[in-house]
């Protein structure tokens, strides 16, 4: 058994939210018991994690995406209701970790990809910035587009997209950010890289991939979000006093 506070704590200094701004508050989001015995991490407190998290009878939730996001309505009802009314009559507390989840060095989105993908010489995007949410790196040797895109769909399980300028070049230096991060595609192209990872694609993006000379692979917002969230479970698992799990909602976007 761990206290909510106690664990509250330790998320805090395990993933250190206070460093960077975000579009949503990162920490504990709904409280529900003083103790808890269980915890289900997930990529988001949908309908289908929550109930997952009851029938585990978990007393802790913890989520990539949580709630409350920036520009999005106060009022609680309709589905935003249903979520939180299962939580609260269970009695289970949610946390959300958001950027703070995708840049940490070892158990972020960002990092795990790196893992999956074989990146190596990982450092931050922005230079200058050590918590840049975009981060870039290399492959121990040169790799076609089509090498990359067949390895980026086998790890993920998901056919990615790939769209590869003119010169078709071979590809050594790749920057990426897992999630809605296709955007910044032009500042690793500035930057001479052959290759950008993301979870989306904008309109926009194929533009860009073709007359900035650069490889795009859009992977999947959520088979690109997975790993954190796993990769977490397993770390309380194994530091915590108390059983942890993570628990995949299939999501094709």
């Amino acid at each position: 058994m761990i206290l909510r506070n106690d664990l509250e704590q330790y998320l805090n200094n395990l993933l250190k939210p206070q460093q960077i701004k975000d579009f949503c508050p990162n920490g504990l989001q709904v409280q529900g018991n003083d103790e808890i015995h269980k915890i289900v991490t997930g990529v988001t407190a949908t309908q289908a994690l929550i109930e997952q998290a009851i029938l585990e009878k978990a007393d802790a939730l913890v989520v990539h995406h949580g709630f409350f996001w920036k520009n999005e309505s106060y009022v609680i009802r309709g589905m935003k209701h249903q979520r939180i009314k299962a939580l609260i009559e269970n009695n289970i507390s949610l946390f959300a970790y958001h950027l703070p989840l995708d840049i940490h060095p070892e158990l972020g989105n960002n990092a795990q990809l790196a893992k999956l993908f074989e990146i190596i010489d990982v450092e931050p995007l922005e230079v200058g910035n050590p918590l840049s949410v975009a981060v870039r790196g290399q492959f121990s040797h040169a790799i076609t587009g089509s090498e990359l895109s067949t390895r980026i769909s086998q790890q993920l399980s998901r056919e990615c997209l790939h769209i590869a300028p003119a010169s078709n070049k071979k590809i050594q230096t790749v920057a990426w950010c897992s999630g809605g991060g296709q955007n910044y595609i032009e500042l690793a192209a500035e930057q001479g890289i052959d290759a950008f990872i993301s979870g989306e694609v904008s309109e926009q993006t194929t533009h860009v991939a073709r007359e900035m000379d650069i490889h795009f692979f859009a992977a999947g917002h959520h088979a690109t979000e997975r790993y954190g969230a796993k990769a977490l479970a397993k770390h309380l698992d194994e530091n915590l006093s108390i059983p942890a799990i993570f628990i995949d909602i299939d999501n094709p976007a």
